[in-house]
């Protein structure tokens, strides 16, 4: 197997054109495990094609915005964050204030395709103000 690094892009296009087999040479084979999960879950071929490297790299993050594929890779004993985990993931690490991040979340709806019910951005938002303020 030849080995790649590729970003989402030509995983998507592949994707919409139905020609992921384009990458066979360079994507790992999932196990029968896995795609009896994604299976079950619904897991489209870039999400399978993800986790399947998780398996390969288990001590790596997995980023995904999928709820289903969140919780199969949370199953597997694997770290995830989605962007709302990596913004205030931002914070601990120093990358951006709490002040940006939580104007960052308020615009979300606005400036992002990323779905998330209104009253849990809300929720979200409230908690991590009381935390933050009491950090302060």
């Amino acid at each position: 197997m030849t080995r790649a690094i590729l970003d989402a892009g030509p995983l998507i296009h592949l994707g919409e054109l139905d020609a992921l087999d384009a990458l066979s040479d360079v994507a790992h084979a999932p196990s029968a495990e896995l795609q009896t999960v994604a299976s079950a879950l619904s897991l489209d071929q870039g999400e399978v094609e993800a986790l399947a490297l998780m398996e390969m790299y288990p001590s790596a993050i997995f980023l995904t915005d999928d709820a289903a594929a969140r919780l199969a890779a949370e199953q597997r004993g694997y770290r995830v964050h989605g962007t709302i985990g990596l913004l205030i993931r931002s914070v601990r690490t120093g990358c951006r204030k709490p002040q940006e991040v939580l104007h960052i979340l308020r615009a979300l709806p606005q400036h992002s395709s990323l779905f998330i019910r209104p009253n849990l951005l809300a929720t979200i938002i409230e908690r991590l103000e009381k935390e933050w303020a009491k950090n302060s």
